[in-house]
């Protein structure tokens, strides 16, 4: 996996065509089910913030009430938008890089079906009361087996891709796709096994919880983030990845350390002070490879780069994941700090470190290559830029409000519950404010995913659309293979 310069000609305007056409329809399916997903979380997430603040909200539907709602929007974005979205975009990706034409779309579709089903039924379940005591698990275990062979069968076909592909080279975007798409059924795998099937005793659980639930965002939502940034910075800059050396130095770094460092979640709990210390270590260590990929990321607006965010949309989404990967992966190492985790645990502020990852690293690079790919799928550019720009701007300030609401709030939370003369109510109370905030920032992320929605089935869908895209001849943007043109794809 050589990191030199990349010396691939330029892909040729009809093997781009038939690559897209191998994948269209498994692609927009994926897509089409992540955004259905999208919007059933952000309903969900936002019927959980107002009963925060207003718990007669809806009292009467015990299917909605927050121990229940509050979890299934979370399953709802990680497994129904995360997975469906992340592989979408990941096959994609692996297509084009590795030149691959794949037969048998198709089948890719029933998998694709079948672990939308496996989810549905999962929320469900959850929303009835069957859900399990987990973070980010708590989908009843029955359905795990259906959903682990659905994504299996999916995943391979991304691998497929890249064994059936002609490319003479693996980039460093591929390096970090392909490792999400092997860590997840590993987590899933072995946390199901040890809590659920074949458990373990004691304190072991809340281990083994933890390493899940770290691991599910930083290896799964974090490596598949940085994977789209790594491909899409050298498209639309135009220019390669500053010091593309480094980048093997910081994949390996971070598969090295983040593998432990979901232990120093249970800072000050009930496990063993080793367990903490190697967690507290392994993620203050993520400090290297997060500088090594800020070089590579933010070294490449150097040089007139910044210049290009108010030219492109699409630029602007890659350019918040990266600077979330680096503000969440910081706040991940001040809460291993035991002074600050002392604070922080078992607060808000712990919430608005994964939300950083799952959505403003994970999410916003998602959106950036939904709009860069979907028009080279169908042939058309998207028909309303000025939803592009709203979603942007909605998604961003949803984003902000409701990590800065969270982070305040739970700071003032872990101090206010450290003090005892500080009633558990006025805590509450104390609280509200920073709840509230939070309650609008998921309105606006609402109204943000609108958008998309309503974007990307005017450009899949809309008939009037689609003739009058047929009638006009097709963007020559369009018909480029830009990840290779004039050497720039550095990843």
């Amino acid at each position: 996996m050589s990191a030199s310069k990349p010396s691939s000609p330029v892909l040729p305007v009809a093997e781009a065509a038939d690559i897209d056409a191998a994948v269209r329809l498994p692609v927009l399916v994926l897509l089409a089910f992540a955004i259905l997903w999208l919007l059933t979380a952000s309903a969900l997430g936002l019927v959980a913030a107002i009963k925060l603040t207003r718990p007669d909200f809806l009292a009467s539907c015990e299917w909605l009430t927050f121990g229940r709602v509050y979890p299934a929007a979370l399953n709802a974005l990680a497994y129904g938008w995360g997975v469906s979205a992340g592989l979408a975009v990941a096959l994609w990706l692996m297509a084009r890089l590795s030149r691959a034409v794949l037969p048998g779309g198709g089948l890719l579709v029933v998998a694709a079906v079948c672990w939308n089903v496996g989810v549905k039924l999962g929320i469900l379940g959850i929303l009835a009361g069957w859900s399990n005591s987990v973070p980010w698990l708590e989908m009843p275990r029955q359905v795990m087996p259906f959903l682990l062979v659905a994504y299996v069968c999916m995943a391979a076909w991304v691998v497929g891709a890249l064994r059936a592909g002609s490319s003479p080279r693996l980039y460093v975007s591929q390096w970090w796709v392909l490792a999400a798409l092997f860590w997840l059924p590993w987590l899933l795998t072995a946390a199901g096994a040890m809590l659920f099937f074949a458990p373990v005793r004691g304190t072991v659980q809340s281990v083994v919880a933890a390493w899940y639930a770290h691991g599910l965002l930083a290896l799964w939502f974090a490596p598949l983030g940085l994977g789209l940034v790594y491909y899409l910075l050298p498209k639309l800059l135009g220019k390669p990845i500053r010091a593309y050396y480094l980048a093997p130095f910081g994949f390996w770094f971070y598969a090295l350390f983040s593998a432990w460092a979901g232990a120093a979640r249970l800072a000050d709990g009930p496990v063993p002070a080793w367990t903490q210390a190697a967690g507290a270590i392994a993620s203050f260590m993520l400090l290297l490879p997060v500088a090594v990929i800020a070089v590579n990321l933010f070294g490449s607006f150097l040089g007139g780069g910044l210049a290009a965010l108010g030219r492109g949309v699409v630029l602007r989404f890659a350019a918040v994941a990266a600077l979330f990967f680096v503000l969440s992966t910081l706040l991940y190492v001040a809460m291993a700090l035991p002074g600050v985790a002392a604070i922080t645990r078992l607060t808000w502020f712990a919430a608005a470190s994964d939300y950083a990852v799952i959505y403003g690293v994970f999410s916003f690079a998602v959106f950036g290559a939904v709009y860069y790919l979907a028009p080279r799928l169908v042939g058309r550019e998207w028909p309303f830029a000025s939803l592009i720009r709203a979603h942007f701007w909605l998604a961003l300030a949803g984003l902000v409000l409701a990590g800065v609401s969270l982070s305040l709030g739970g700071l003032q939370q872990g101090r206010e519950l450290t003090n005892a003369k500080i009633p558990f109510a006025d805590v509450t109370q104390h609280t509200l404010p920073y709840l509230q905030a939070a309650t609008l920032a998921g309105a606006l992320l609402l109204l943000g995913h609108l958008a998309f929605a309503v974007n990307f089935v005017k450009l899949v869908l809309c008939p009037r659309h689609r003739a009058a895209s047929a009638a006009a001849p097709v963007p020559a943007s369009l018909l480029a293979a830009p990840e290779l043109e004039l050497e720039v794809h550095a990843s």
